[in-house]
């Protein structure tokens, strides 16, 4: 008979094949592409103007979209939470429906509004001030990135505000505080681990997110699309490979960081 410890290595062996196979092989594949052409090419991000640029667009960009979703979404998620009304349900299903969306498609959404043929334009050739279109750059990659980010915000934060203790928020009121000092003494402490996790979330969505850049970042350059035209265009795989380690490492240290405040917050507590 198969003894226990030889039955676990069998079922494991699938899990194991896969996660080589489509995680261990590609990740080092990756890491030893740049090396072909010399180990300056790992500092690229670095040291070229053009790649910088595209990293610090790029890492600005996701930390303005995390702390502007989380304002709203926290803002809007508390309100949810609190008040009870008829429809309730179905609004949220509303502000929450853009999470079915594919990133081309928030991008063709502002394209719809800010575009060349959308209804800004329309409205502002009607007013007699020419076709104004703003979803081509900086602004429409901002709306999109937001309008995709905060269904995800407004759910957690719903959640977790529903999920907090009442009587915490009455027995400050009791005690005479202002609307300001209950958000800043009930509120802001019960969901800072919300707001931890939420940002981490956003701004790693934000910083490799590639449908809604691809559709409407043409004056605005972001470091996913750089990665593209780097192997699609020029068949430069080293050099996209490179950045596509900075753009990982970067993303994973916020996270790490992010998990390491919250356990550490944790255990002081």
């Amino acid at each position: 008979m198969m003894s226990s410890s030889r039955l676990l290595g069998v079922l494991a062996a699938p899990a194991v094949a896969f996660v080589a196979a489509f995680w261990l092989l590609p990740v080092a594949r990756l890491f030893t592409l740049p090396a072909a052409q010399g180990a300056a090419a790992y500092f690229a991000v670095l040291t070229h103007g053009r790649y910088l640029r595209s990293l610090l667009n790029t890492l600005a960009l996701s930390l303005t979209v995390t702390l502007v979703t989380l304002v709203i979404g926290g803002l809007v998620g508390i309100t949810l939470a609190r008040l009870r009304f008829r429809g309730k349900g179905l609004l949220l299903s509303l502000l929450t429906l853009p999470l079915s969306f594919p990133g081309v498609i928030v991008g063709f959404f502002i394209i719809l509004l800010g575009g060349r043929q959308g209804l800004v334009a329309d409205l502002t050739e009607w007013l007699g001030l020419g076709r104004s279109t703003f979803a081509y750059g900086l602004t429409g990659l901002f709306l999109a990135y937001v309008y995709f980010s905060l269904p995800r915000a407004i759910a957690t934060y719903t959640a977790a505000a529903g999920a907090m203790d009442a009587q915490l928020e009455e027995a400050a009121r009791s005690l005479g505080a202002s609307h300001w000092q209950v958000a800043r003494d009930v509120w802001m402490p019960g969901l800072v681990q919300t707001t931890r996790a939420c940002g981490a979330i956003i701004f790693a969505t934000a910083m490799g997110a590639f449908g809604t850049a691809f559709t409407l970042a043409s004056k605005f350059e972001v470091l996913p699309i750089t990665i593209y035209d780097e192997f699609t265009n020029y068949a430069n795989f080293g050099l996209a490979a490179s950045l596509s380690i900075a753009l990982g490492l970067l993303t994973w240290l916020t996270l790490f960081v992010t998990r390491k405040s919250a356990q550490s917050a944790t255990t002081g507590a």
